[in-house]
């Protein structure tokens, strides 16, 4: 009930940053299968924000995307 007052948009905001962050430790350690989970959530998730903050998480998720894609191609 002490949730009720706040938007979801706001969580799923703070999901999408916690998600990427982890998304780009997972890179940065060359575990390949968890961070192309993580990818595939930011991919359902971002679409659903709006807003600037929503915009970051996009650009963040196409940095993380071509990232993947370079290390898988590695």
């Amino acid at each position: 009930a002490q949730l009720a007052p706040f938007p979801v948009e706001q969580f799923l905001i703070s999901a999408g940053s916690t998600i990427a962050s982890l998304a780009f430790a997972k890179l940065g350690r060359d575990d390949l299968p968890q961070a192309r989970k993580a990818i595939d959530a930011l991919v359902a998730l971002v679409p659903l924000l709006e807003g600037d903050l929503a915009a970051d998480l996009g650009a963040a998720l196409t940095r993380l995307q071509v990232a993947y894609a370079e290390a898988a191609s590695a």
